[in-house]
């Protein structure tokens, strides 16, 4: 167990380190959620009642579209410079690269969706600085993590990866992305909590099921 948490954080480190030297998936995703935030902000002439009941569609549309980015350059940044030859042919336990690559990206959505929120705010002028939707962003942003680096894993053996990556986390994604929607637009209109726990539960039991399915075939996926 030591050792197999030992390769996770080695694993995690080395991403996090690199980042920090390049800025490469960071900054992309970044530029491409101020980019979209942009165009929604000037495309949804609104009004401010209007604008907080499609906040929710809009922020998530936002975490989905960079987070699959930085999930593609995240494991293309790897095949690329002969990094996940290496990573595979380590004398650890597949899983553990797999749960390394996890944290390194969940934290780079975190840091993105941190750029984002007082970004959203400032332009549509709406306070998103919600416990219960922090909590709904958190519990969103790990499934669609969990599920998109084993994807992710999968397809930057193709030469289309770029596209083929979204065709298979989209349709996978739906759940957790309508579910935290849904309990994202209940925190920010203060409707009840009977209203949002079905969502939450959703959100809940996605990330557990899926990052378990991650966990038992992460290594028959690389090994293809």
């Amino acid at each position: 167990m030591t050792n197999f948490l030992q390769a996770t954080f080695a694993v995690f480190r080395k991403d996090i380190t690199a980042e920090l030297r390049s800025r490469e998936i960071i900054f992309a995703m970044m530029v491409f959620s101020m980019l979209v935030i942009v165009i929604f902000n000037f495309a949804l002439e609104l009004d401010p009642a209007t604008r907080k009941e499609v906040t929710s569609g809009v922020l998530w549309a936002t975490f989905a579209f960079a987070g699959t980015l930085g999930l593609n350059r995240s494991m293309a940044v790897e095949k690329d410079r002969g990094c996940l030859d290496g990573l595979l042919l380590a004398p650890v336990d597949r899983s553990a690269i797999y749960f390394g690559k996890v944290l390194s990206n969940l934290a780079f959505m975190f840091i993105v969706e941190a750029f984002v929120l007082p970004l959203y705010s400032a332009l549509y002028n709406v306070n998103l600085f919600n416990p219960g939707l922090l909590l709904v962003i958190l519990l969103g942003s790990i499934g669609y993590t969990a599920v998109g680096t084993l994807l992710a894993s999968m397809a930057v053996q193709a030469r289309t990866r770029d596209v083929l990556l979204p065709i298979l986390l989209f349709p996978i994604a739906i759940p957790v992305l309508l579910s935290a929607v849904k309990a994202s637009t209940g925190f920010l209109n203060g409707v009840e909590m009977a209203e949002i726990w079905p969502s939450l539960n959703l959100l809940i039991v996605y990330d557990v099921i899926f990052t378990a399915v991650a966990f038992m075939v992460f290594d028959a996926v690389v090994e293809e």
